[in-house]
């Protein structure tokens, strides 16, 4: 049996004629650049992250500069990111001229660790920038509490944490901004690249408005420099046609997880992901940590299982930050996330005959 990584082809067939009909209208029209339908997807968003507004951008990357650039980070300031993430959550602080600070990861999340955090912080700190990674919110109040205290603001890289819940509210919500990717294989994904900001911070939005948009405030009266990055109008139609879904996705996946944790449990030397109590996890990735993790990848390929590795090299170690300075074990909890984790198969439309076979699969490996 082959089993892919991810599948989405049931999930275009459950929106197949609303995204056709929605092309349709927007070929004929011509409207391809901030059209009513993304205007129309800025409004549901926001509604459903609970925020007041959205601003929709090209991509998650850009989501997470332009927040930024939006709260005037740059030149001279520094903001904590967790070296536990893609690389595009450092590129983006990067991007504004700021530094980005690396910070450890909790053992049970994975995700950004708050105590790491506060030990990072100098009167240069701009911002903290936690990833809900995997889907799975970072630990929110504590990260709040240190921010408020230092009178610091909070951009939650929600690029994998679509529809996920800390103590009620959706990510996104949390902080001063949230920052979310439409790529293909994220919880809400495009047909391309997407993105999109949301807050309820009014003066942030107007900003970030201008800034994706020529930094213009009329057609060709520019306030400041801006840029190049809307989310088109094209990709718009298909979000709109998917968000309605989300929530019946992210539970489809959450069985599918609670499935894999049933099979998995009591295999020695796999350790299955550990959700804290006050949220929940979407599993916009299914990640396991392995003993002999790198000959175990191999064996499963070899079975016809899909599996990757998020992410092999800690962000710290990157050759592109070198020139901060950062050398092997000063993160420990991150170096070995990353030397043991592996991603199996996860998505919507799964079956529990395929997730019996990766379970398998994965004991005979072992």
């Amino acid at each position: 049996m082959n089993i892919p990584f991810i599948d989405f082809s049931q999930q275009y067939q459950t929106v197949k004629d609303k995204v056709d009909t929605g092309l349709k209208d927007v070929f004929e029209r011509g409207a391809f650049i901030l059209g009513q339908e993304e205007k129309n997807f800025e409004e549901a968003f926001a509604k459903y992250c609970g925020a007041k507004y959205a601003v929709g951008v090209n991509s998650g990357t850009d989501a997470l500069y332009l927040a930024l650039k939006s709260l005037h980070v740059g030149p001279g300031d520094e903001v904590i990111v967790p070296a536990m993430t893609f690389i595009a959550t450092a590129l983006a602080v990067s991007y504004t001229g700021a530094t980005p600070v690396f910070a450890d990861a909790e053992e049970h999340t994975f995700n950004l660790d708050p105590q790491s955090v506060k030990a990072k912080i100098t009167s240069k700190t701009k911002a903290i920038m936690p990833v809900h990674l995997y889907g799975q919110t970072a630990t929110m109040d504590q990260i709040l509490a240190i921010a408020k205290e230092k009178g610091i603001f909070v951009v939650e890289d929600s690029c994998q944490g679509h529809g996920a819940l800390y103590k009620g509210k959706r990510a996104g919500s949390l902080g001063d901004a949230g920052c979310f990717s439409f790529y293909p294989t994220k919880g809400l994904g495009a047909f391309g690249d997407g993105g999109i900001i949301v807050t309820s911070n009014k003066e942030l939005a107007d900003q970030a408005k201008m800034l994706r948009d020529y930094g213009r405030t009329d057609r060709y009266a520019h306030k400041f420099i801006g840029y190049n990055s809307r989310l088109d109008t094209v990709q718009a139609v298909v979000l709109n046609a998917k968000l309605p879904y989300l929530d019946e996705w992210n539970q489809m996946r959450i069985d599918h997880a609670a499935y894999y944790g049933k099979l998995l449990k009591g295999i020695k030397g796999v350790v299955i992901p550990t959700v804290a109590a006050d949220r929940n996890h979407v599993y916009q990735t299914y990640a396991v940590r392995l003993t002999h993790r790198d000959k175990v990848l191999e064996g499963l390929k070899e079975k016809g299982v899909g599996v990757l590795i998020h992410y092999p090299i800690p962000v710290h170690l990157q050759e592109a930050y070198a020139n901060l300075k950062y050398k092997k074990g000063d993160f420990p909890v991150t170096e070995r996330l990353a030397d043991e984790v592996l991603s199996l198969p996860m998505f919507p439309h799964m079956t529990n005959a395929q997730i019996e076979y990766v379970c398998e699969s994965l004991k005979n490996c072992m």
